[in-house]
């Protein structure tokens, strides 16, 4: 599965360089409300675009895991507070049962 990862980043890499190698030339792009003028290469302007619509899609995903993320840490707490209260029941049940052991084995046997 790793060899096919690799294969496709490094396949998508050969693709993206000819895509640069191939789209030099420059291009002038304007923003209609601002009086603005860009002069960029049109390779460039790809990459933005993909950089710009992963950081996009990333933060998408996060604020959309925010309620599974919340449901995580609350199940956590749960889970540790459910761990020590085993633990101190635990501890009073063996308190409980040294005394029993204690006290039969000073019984004499009939």
């Amino acid at each position: 599965m790793r060899v096919l990862r690799r294969s496709l980043v490094f396949l998508g890499a050969i693709v993206l360089i000819l895509f640069s190698v191939s789209n030099r030339e420059t291009i002038s792009l304007a923003f209609w409300p601002l009086p603005f003028l860009v002069d960029l290469p049109l390779y460039l302007l790809f990459f933005l675009s993909l950089v710009i619509g992963f950081l996009i899609g990333g933060c998408a995903a996060w604020i959309a895991g925010g309620r599974g993320r919340t449901e995580l840490r609350r199940r956590r707490r749960r889970i540790e507070a459910l761990e020590r209260e085993l633990a101190v029941t635990q501890t009073q049940l063996e308190d409980r049962a040294a005394p029993v052991t204690a006290l039969s084995a000073t019984r004499p046997a009939s």
